[in-house]
């Protein structure tokens, strides 16, 4: 996966709006006004993404370029190094329950503004 099949990707789900909040080397992915993936687009690919903390334990035991999240709770966030090693299926497994878990955790409401679109 390269930066632009990610940025496809993640743009691809429902709600997904893309800006660079911090400065401009961090490309930020939000659904719903809500963080769900990182990436810094001047260094080697990688991604910040929220995970269940149990699995962010797991995953960061069973795989090498996952690492507890740079600059970010490391309970809940993973960051990923892209190097090919890892299967874009899995990635992309990676980014939807990080997505998911950040609608799930949105407002009914928002849920269903959401849905609407």
């Amino acid at each position: 996966m390269n930066i632009e099949e990610l940025r496809d990707y993640c743009l691809s789900k429902k709600g997904v709006t893309e800006g660079f909040p911090f400065d401009e080397e961090v490309l930020v992915f939000k659904v719903m006004n809500k963080m769900f993936l990182l990436t810094n687009i001047n260094k080697d690919l990688s991604m910040s993404v929220k995970c269940d903390p149990e699995l962010a334990v797991e995953l960061r035991e069973k795989f090498p370029q996952v690492l507890p999240g740079w600059h970010l709770n490391k309970k809940h966030w993973n960051m990923i190094a892209i190097d090919g090693s890892i299967s874009n299926n899995k990635l992309k497994e990676w980014i939807d329950h990080s997505y998911d878990l950040i609608v799930s955790s949105l407002t009914k409401k928002l849920q269903n503004e959401l849905l609407s679109m």
